[in-house]
C-alpha cells in the first residue's frame, strides 16, 4: 500500500545541551554559555512521519514546500539521503524562506521550540496535482495549524485538499500539533474549523492538549492555569474518552489521542471503512513502551507512523495501537526524530519477545 505524507517540514537545528549546569540561566542577555554540537535533521510531519515509515519499509512519497535558499537545499539533501526518490514529490518555492525551528531538547525535560513557518504558510491544495494522488491509498496531512493557507477560512483548502484525495480514492489521515494562543492561528475558531474539516478525515491523530485546545478551550484554559507546564496532571481517563467521542460525532470513523508519557487512546466509530467487526466501537488505552530515550522530538509523529502502518498493514486495534507506541518509544533513542526507528519486521519482532509496557494512570 503506497502511502503519501503531505504538509508541513521545516529544518530541525539542534543543539547538545547536556553540558549545561543551569538550565534557568540559558537564555540570560548579556551571557554566553558553552553547549555542544548540533545535529541538522528534516523535521516536520512529513519529515518526521514521513521518514519513519520509510525507515519501517512502507512505500511512502512526502509532499511540501520548501524554499529556493540554503535551507531549503539542507532539507532536500537529508531527504535524498534516506532514499533519493523521498525528494521528488517535494514542491520548491522560489524566493521563499525554508521553515526552520532550533529545537530546545535539554535531558530529561520536554523539548521547546523557536519556529519560523516559512513556506509552509504558502502551501495550499493546488500545489498537489492530481497525478501525484495515482496510486495513492492512504493520505496523511500534518500540522495545518502551522500553515496559514490551510487554518485561514474554516479550513477551507484543507477540506478541498481531502475532498480531493477522497475522488482518487485514498483514504485520508490527520495530525495536528499545537497552536500558540498569542499568534494568528490562536485566533482561529479552531471547533469550527475542525466541523467544517473533519466530515472529510477518515484517522485524526491529535495530541490530548492540542484537541483540547481546539475542541474544549475552556477545560484547556482551566488546566493550563491550574497544572502550568504539565497539564496531564489534570486529565483523567472520562475527558480523554469524552474528547474522543466528540470527534468520533464529527465524522472521523478512528480517532487517537497521544498522551506523551501516558501512552495513547485509540477510539473507532460504528463502521471503520476496510477493517472487520473488530475495529467497530473499538476503545482501549496503550501505555508507552520501554525506550532508552536520549530525545523525545517528533516521537508523536514517530508513533502516528508506526499507526499508520499497523493500519495498513492489518492487526486488531489492541495491536495496532501496540505498534504505535512501539515506534514512538524507539524514536526517543537518538537526538533526532527517526534515525532510530527500525524496519517494521524488526518492532514487531521485539514486541513478540515480550517489550516491556510502561505503568500509564490510565490502565
Amino acid at each position: 500500500m503506497s502511502i503519501a505524507v503531505a504538509g508541513h517540514i521545516c529544518l530541525d537545528i539542534i543543539p547538545n545541551l547536556g553540558k549545561v549546569p543551569d538550565l534557568g540561566n540559558l537564555l540570560v542577555p548579556g551571557t554566553l554559555t558553552e553547549i555542544g554540537g548540533a545535529v541538522l535533521a528534516t523535521g516536520g510531519a512529513v519529515s518526521n512521519t514521513g521518514i519513519a515509515l520509510h525507515r519501517l519499509g512502507l512505500p511512502v512519497s512526502l509532499m511540501a514546500k520548501v524554499g529556493d535558499d540554503d535551507f531549503g537545499r539542507t532539507v532536500l539533501d537529508i531527504l535524498r539521503r534516506q532514499a533519493p526518490s523521498l525528494a521528488d514529490g517535494m514542491i520548491i518555492a522560489p524566493g521563499e524562506a525554508t521553515s526552520y525551528s532550533i529545537v530546545i531538547n535539554p535531558p530529561g525535560i520536554d523539548r521547546t521550540f523557536l519556529h519560523c513557518p516559512g513556506s509552509n504558510h504558502t502551501f495550499r491544495a493546488s500545489d498537489i496535482a492530481d497525478e501525484k494522488l495515482k496510486g495513492i491509498e492512504l493520505f496523511h496531512f500534518g500540522y495545518p495549524t502551522l500553515m496559514r493557507t490551510m487554518y485561514q477560512d474554516n479550513g477551507a483548502e484543507m477540506k478541498a485538499l481531502f475532498e480531493r484525495v477522497h475522488r482518487a480514492g485514498a483514504a485520508t489521515s490527520l495530525d495536528m500539533t499545537c497552536v500558540d494562543p498569542a499568534s494568528e492561528a490562536g485566533q482561529v475558531d479552531w471547533f469550527q474549523w475542525l466541523e467544517n474539516v473533519l466530515p472529510s478525515v477518515n484517522l485524526f491523530l491529535p495530541s490530548i492538549d492540542e484537541i483540547l485546545f481546539m475542541a474544549n478551550r475552556p477545560k484547556y484554559d482551566e488546566l493550563a492555569e491550574r497544572f502550568p507546564g504539565d497539564m496531564m496532571q489534570g486529565i483523567d481517563a472520562e475527558l480523554v474518552e469524552q474528547t474522543a467521542q466528540t470527534l468520533i460525532d464529527l465524522g472521523v470513523s478512528v480517532v487517537v489521542i497521544k498522551l506523551g508519557k501516558e501512552g495513547l487512546y485509540l477510539r473507532t466509530g460504528n463502521s471503520v471503512p476496510g477493517k472487520g467487526d473488530d475495529w467497530n466501537n473499538a476503545s482501549l488505552f496503550m501505555p508507552c513502551l520501554a525506550a532508552n530515550t536520549v530525545g523525545t522530538t517528533g516521537a508523536g509523529d514517530c508513533t502516528i507512523a508506526g499507526f499508520l502502518a499497523g493500519f495498513v498493514k492489518g492487526g486488531t486495534p489492541a495491536q495496532v495501537a501496540e505498534g504505535a507506541c512501539a515506534v514512538g518509544g524507539l524514536s526517543t533513542e537518538a537526538a533526532d526524530a527517526t534515525s532510530a526507528v527500525a524496519h517494521w519486521d524488526t518492532v514487531q519482532r521485539k514486541i513478540s519477545k515480550g517489550w516491556k509496557r510502561l505503568g500509564s494512570k490510565f490502565i
